[in-house]
């Protein structure tokens, strides 16, 4: 029978998915929360997906904070696993960073501290691609891997990757020095695929946009994409393989420009007007100056983010949903929303 888990951050979407693959395998899970009111929200999003309706009795939640300290042994205790999904992702950068640096890395860090007291064999650390390939690529390199780490001090670094990148390198500082406490850590690319219900959070919100039609062009930028479904998954299985103890593991399908998401969401949604024609950088760069969730990307103009998913595939066994499919569920999961 297996154990039970905590899972930080439970109405994320992404922890969504988590729940609701730890259910399914059959854990006890402890989802916490900022605030109780969220639990029922949680709740209704897992109860129709669930493969036995009856596991949500399973489900128990806890009231945390990421800054404070309080309930964290309560929470804890009698757990043998932590998956850290509780995280900040906002869609425009804020102006002032600490605002994302501050909770991603002390939150890290306080929930490491708690699992270890608590006697936890291994966490889970929900990461991101952004702590990976915010550097220059390494001559004659064609993809950023699990080797990779981002550059915090680089002009184009934004407060979002140095809040992933910092918080994961605390992560693994913390796991060098702790005795008995095994890390494991998932790097997911930008995550698509369907939500749960209609809390989804800023990846999926780019495609409301493109649905929407907000934008007469795209931009010339193309980044790594990989399902909800596929990332939770990787949770469970870098749990439950002993080998997956020290590591670390990109979670990608594969890099689409966005003229490529954008034509994946026209085909999914016919009755729509999908902008498709892509923008001059230089217009990006003017329209930046004007709207922030613009600004986030204008380093990311013209370059093509190769990412390497051989030691999920090796490693883990994954064999990923891909990108035009991840693309096409978050596509059809809003249409269903807006019915």
């Amino acid at each position: 029978m297996p154990g039970k888990v905590v899972v930080t951050g439970a109405s994320g979407f992404i922890a969504k998915q988590v729940l609701l693959r730890f259910l399914d395998a059959g854990y006890e899970v402890t989802g916490t929360l900022r605030s109780p009111a969220r639990a029922e929200e949680v709740r209704a999003a897992l109860r129709p997906a669930l493969a036995v309706p009856g596991s949500l009795e399973r489900l128990r939640f806890a009231t945390l904070d990421l800054e404070r300290d309080d309930g964290w042994d309560d929470a804890f205790a009698g757990h043998e696993a932590l998956i850290h999904t509780a995280s900040p992702f906002p869609l425009a950068q804020p102006k002032d960073e600490a605002e994302l640096i501050r909770p991603a890395v002390e939150g890290t860090r306080r929930a490491m501290a708690a699992a270890a007291r608590a006697g936890m064999r291994r966490v889970v650390l929900t990461s991101s691609v952004a702590a990976v390939s915010g550097r220059e690529p390494a001559t004659g390199k064609l993809a950023f891997d699990e080797h990779d780490w981002t550059d915090t001090a680089h002009p184009a670094t934004t407060a979002y990757m140095k809040s992933k990148t910092l918080a994961e390198r605390a992560a693994w500082d913390f796991a060098a020095e702790a005795e008995g406490l095994e890390l494991a850590v998932i790097n997911p690319a930008f995550v698509l695929g369907p939500p749960l219900d209609g809390k989804y959070g800023s990846s999926i919100g780019v495609i409301r946009r493109v649905l929407r039609g907000r934008d007469p062009m795209v931009p010339r930028i193309s980044f790594g994409v990989v399902d909800v479904r596929d990332v939770a998954e990787m949770h469970l299985r870098a749990l439950e393989r002993p080998d997956a103890a020290g590591q670390r593991f990109i979670a990608c399908a594969g890099t689409m420009w966005f003229a490529e998401i954008a034509a994946a969401v026209a085909e999914a949604a016919p009755g729509r007007r999908v902008a498709r024609r892509v923008a001059p950088d230089i217009l990006i760069r003017a329209l930046g100056v004007f709207d922030p969730s613009i600004r986030a990307i204008v380093p990311s103009l013209g370059r093509f983010e190769g990412v390497s998913n051989d030691r999920a595939r090796d490693g883990l066994g994954m064999s990923f949903i891909p990108g035009p499919e991840a693309v096409k569920a978050s596509t059809r999961a809003l249409l269903a929303l807006e019915a």
